[in-house]
């Protein structure tokens, strides 16, 4: 394998977990009967067009439907991925509950 196809590669296995992770922060918002828009715009005010974010919303299942998601499990994926901010947010809402 040629290094751009390598470089591809890795690419496109990063775009597809970052999707993994988005999947798993919206569908532990619904579980929490929180909306994964509002944790997603405290934590990045300025990013409003997120088609990622509405992807993975529109996957979720109800949250009788659902397996759980550990609280700490969440939040080990969203430092995987740098979501420091998302991090915070999600946190405090934890606090609160």
């Amino acid at each position: 394998m040629d290094k751009k196809n390598m470089e591809d590669k890795i690419i496109k296995s990063y775009q597809q977990d970052e999707k993994m992770m988005i999947l798993v922060f919206a569908q532990w918002c619904i579980n929490h009967d929180l909306d994964p828009h509002d944790l997603y715009f405290q934590a990045y005010p300025g990013q409003e067009n997120t088609p990622a974010l509405e992807q993975a919303i529109d996957l979720t299942v109800p949250k009788e439907e659902s397996e759980d998601i550990a609280d700490d499990t969440l939040l080990e994926v969203l430092s995987l991925f740098g979501n420091a901010e998302l991090a915070h947010v999600v946190s405090k809402e934890m606090n609160k509950q």
